[in-house]
């Protein structure tokens, strides 16, 4: 684990991800936990891994969490003081029957031009091995980025992978996290996960941050925010922060703010 701001910068420059520890606080943590159960609850025909962006838009809890500073503060490493919303997905692991992820490279799935973009990867929960946490292979950020082919055989949460033959996995290293931690990685580099088949939910929040100079390139999108800065004019047009509506919301800390 690397301490320093600058550390943790070369490390992410020569392995393609970076760990932050205790970012967020137990509380926020915890209304977060609440909020995937909530989902799960008002989307019964989606598995908990599938809780995706186009849920983001309505959900005055999602966006205050993803605007948060502290991951802002860190996203501003990678990208640079005016930032925006790509994507956000939570991929929650159930107990004894949560999917894989398989290897895949971010990048090959996003209409971005260019792909200029950096994922946070929040626990949620404590991401072990042992319950599915994520994988990664160091200094694959450097490979170009391949064409995911379908991949249903096995039941995964993409329903798609890489070319195996592409993935060294002698070199994978477990992405140990507790809850409030956080994980930076590469739109390129080679990851996924096993499945989760212990006691415990593995979930985990993927926030996708952009600089406004990044042009998302699918003519609408669902959940497009600027969170720090500035626009561009003519690159992307961001949506407007939704409202806190007592009994159509999950309640959150300030939400009497989001009205």
């Amino acid at each position: 684990m690397c301490d320093s701001v600058s550390e943790k910068r070369a490390k992410f420059d020569r392995d393609g991800y970076a760990i932050y520890e205790d970012v967020l606080d137990a509380g926020l943590v915890a209304e977060a936990s609440a909020h995937v159960d909530w989902l799960a609850k008002r989307n019964p025909g989606l598995r908990p891994e599938n809780l995706g962006h186009n849920l983001v838009a309505e959900d005055p809890f999602w966006v205050r969490l993803i605007g948060d500073e502290r991951l802002l503060d860190i996203a501003e490493q990678y990208l640079g003081p005016n930032i925006a919303l790509f994507a956000s997905h939570y991929i929650s692991k159930p107990p004894e029957d949560g999917q894989p992820v398989l290897w895949h490279q971010d990048g090959s799935y996003w209409p971005l031009e260019p792909m200029e973009v950096v994922t946070l990867w929040l626990a949620v929960d404590d991401s072990l091995p042992e319950n599915g946490c994520m994988r990664v292979v160091p200094g694959t950020q450097g490979m170009e980025l391949h064409e995911m082919k379908a991949s249903t055989d096995t039941p995964n949460v993409l329903n798609s992978q890489m070319d195996p033959e592409l993935v060294d996995e002698e070199r994978a290293v477990d992405i140990v996290l507790k809850a409030g931690g956080v994980s930076v990685h590469h739109p390129n580099i080679v990851h996924g996960s096993n499945p989760n088949t212990s006691g415990k939910r593995r979930c985990g929040l993927t926030i996708r941050y952009i600089p406004t100079t990044t042009r998302i390139t699918r003519p609408t999108w669902e959940c497009a925010f600027l969170l720090r800065g500035e626009g561009v004019e003519g690159v992307n047009e961001y949506l407007a922060q939704p409202r806190y509506v007592e009994g159509e919301h999950l309640a959150f800390g300030g939400c009497e703010a989001w009205v």
